[in-house]
């Protein structure tokens, strides 16, 4: 009895500890200047409006936030505004949110039968997976929340808790419209192998029936064409320009298809997800991986490369169904490594081969040469619009209208803004030093604006009154 009482004490420690690491190194992360308006400035913008009472229509995106992704887990976030309007919040969320995910799959674990020292290894695994590490540091993304609640709806189905499994569907589909065909094929994955009717039915209908809701009610009522879904059709260009005719390709010529899945590319992307857990893979243990196939199937038929690399957000729903897989192979006395203290020298290498720790004394230090002098115009900002980089627009999107430089784009005009803070010296996303240094050109011609700070190539532009 005892050594079953120390065992969740020590997960316990490993989430607290995890969560303050994640915390650190994503808050330390935006004080260099490497967050983005893409897309930490979109969702602070639009939670910090919604906590003064305003519509949260984003400045960067041109629509209401809802018409992005229907994620309507931005109000209960803001509430955390409503005590203290801080972007830390969104990381403590997130750290929060990753980290605690290792408490259902010690659970899940000590379920399926193994032994408790085998379940520690595999909270740890989870915990040292580099996709959690990674994705911390790529801004603040609410699909993280569903990380916890899809694995807490497997632990309630199998418990059968059913009101608990319905909370937990629930927080799945607020977080982002297109989970909801995750929680489809989790449906499936408990209809057919878990035996869970009822609950396999739930997740069904309810995940069809809120993908239709999300698709063709919220999203296009708050956005508008801007934000249809088909935004992001360009990404599957090879297939078609409109649902239909995707459709109708993936029917009638596979071949299109199997050029795409059977690539290169996705065999390394594949290799990335996998290596970290492939000790505990086995065919009799890869049914839950059901559950990952939506979230797979988008990845490997995309043609845009951020989606297969185990740095942004869009793998994250596969992580649940690869530790469930593990689970299951343990359970039934398979898997390549089986002790505790392999299985962590394994997931510790992982992790030290393919988490982005190394950013912080490489690519995250580069605009450290003017960070004081970029510090300092920022203090200088009160409220109003604003005009700035990408890098950083996180640190001002606290207000109705801000926009960052984009040398792609159309002229802006100027004379929307209050504000034109520039770091020619580090442009940022999206932009670069001849178009920043052409807008210092233009607004020290133009009557309307002044200079009110230089230093270190950064300026400080302010609108006459």
């Amino acid at each position: 009895m005892e050594k079953k009482s120390i065992m969740p004490n020590a997960v316990g420690w490993m989430i607290g500890i995890s969560a303050l690491v994640l915390f650190i190194s994503s808050s330390l992360r935006h004080l260099l200047f490497q967050s983005t308006a893409w897309d930490l400035g979109i969702f602070d913008q639009a939670i910090y409006l919604i906590s003064q009472g305003q519509k949260p229509i984003s400045s960067f995106l041109g629509f209401h936030i809802l018409g992005d992704h229907a994620a309507l887990v931005f109000y209960p976030l803001a509430l955390l505004y409503k005590i203290y309007p801080s972007v830390y919040w969104l990381f403590a969320v997130q750290a929060v949110a990753l980290a605690i995910g290792a408490l259902p799959i010690w659970h899940l674990a000590r379920q399926a039968g193994l032994k408790d020292s085998q379940a520690l290894a595999i909270a740890s695994a989870y915990l040292l997976y580099p996709l959690v590490f990674n994705i911390n540091l790529f801004d603040f993304h609410p699909d993280v929340i569903a990380i916890p609640a899809l694995l807490m709806a497997v632990w309630t189905a199998r418990e059968g808790q059913i009101w608990w499994f319905c909370l937990s569907l629930l927080l799945v589909f607020v977080c982002k419209e297109v989970l909801s065909l995750t929680v489809v094929a989790l449906g499936v994955w408990l209809l057919l192998f878990e035996k869970r009717r009822l609950y396999g039915a739930i997740a069904i209908v309810s995940g069809i029936s809120w993908f239709v809701i999300a698709t063709k009610g919220i999203i296009p009522f708050f956005g508008g064409t801007a934000a249809s879904v088909d935004r992001h059709i360009n990404r599957y260009s090879y297939l078609g320009h409109s649902f239909p005719e995707i459709f109708k390709n993936l029917l009638f010529h596979p071949g299109l298809i199997l050029e795409k899945v059977f690539s290169v590319d996705n065999l390394f992307y594949l290799v990335l997800l996998l290596a970290p857990v492939i000790w505990g893979f086995s065919l009799s243990g890869i049914k839950p991986l059901i559950g990952a196939v939506p979230t797979l199937a988008i990845n490997l038929l995309a043609e845009d490369p951020l989606q297969k690399d185990l740095i942004h957000q869009y793998s994250l729903a596969a992580i649940p169904f690869l530790f469930l897989v593990v689970i299951q192979t343990l359970a039934t006395g398979q898997g390549l490594l089986r002790n505790k203290r392999t299985v962590i020298l394994w997931s510790l290498i992982a992790f030290l081969a393919l988490a982005k720790f190394g950013y912080f004394w490489s690519r995250y230090l580069v605009s450290l040469d003017n960070w004081q002098a970029t510090h300092q115009a920022i203090a200088l900002v009160q409220k109003g619009s604003v005009y700035t980089t990408s890098e950083i627009s996180p640190h001002l999107s606290q207000r109705k209208l801000i926009n960052l430089t984009n040398a792609n784009s159309s002229p802006v005009n100027l004379n929307l803004f209050d504000y034109v803070l520039l770091n020619v010296r580090h442009p940022g996303w999206a932009s670069s030093q001849e178009f920043a240094n052409s807008l210092v050109s233009q607004l020290k011609k133009q009557q309307t604006f002044k200079l009110s700070y230089e230093r270190d190539d950064v300026y400080l532009f302010v609108k006459n009154k």
